[in-house]
């Protein structure tokens, strides 16, 4: 039997893509797990990633270490913003293509 895992999603939140396909903002990946640089500099190991922000906007989910990174660094100079958002974004791959092997179902 496969282990399955349970996780909530805004209800406007696009359906996940296949692997592979453009990055839609769905949310699925960083609801299962945070990624690696959320293991390092907000030292979260399991759950939904802390960093994990939705966009009524946009009606999508972003990194929160993208958009926002000294909300999660306190100690890093505000003028480092721009830069550390950038390495954040090469770092997750944004823009690559999902990256995330889940496979989801929906309840209707």
């Amino acid at each position: 039997m496969k282990d399955t895992q349970t996780i909530l999603l805004h209800c406007h939140a696009p359906r996940k893509p296949s692997y592979g396909e453009f990055c839609n903002g769905c949310g699925v990946c960083c609801a299962v797990e945070p990624c690696p640089m959320a293991y390092v500099f907000l030292w979260q190991i399991s759950g939904r990633c802390r960093a994990l922000l939705w966009r009524d906007s946009e009606q999508r989910y972003v990194c929160g270490m993208v958009v926002s990174p000294e909300h999660y660094l306190k100690r890093m100079p505000r003028s480092w913003g721009a830069r550390f958002s950038h390495w954040f974004a090469v770092r997750i791959a944004v823009g690559r293509g999902c990256d995330s092997t889940v496979n989801t179902l929906t309840a209707e």
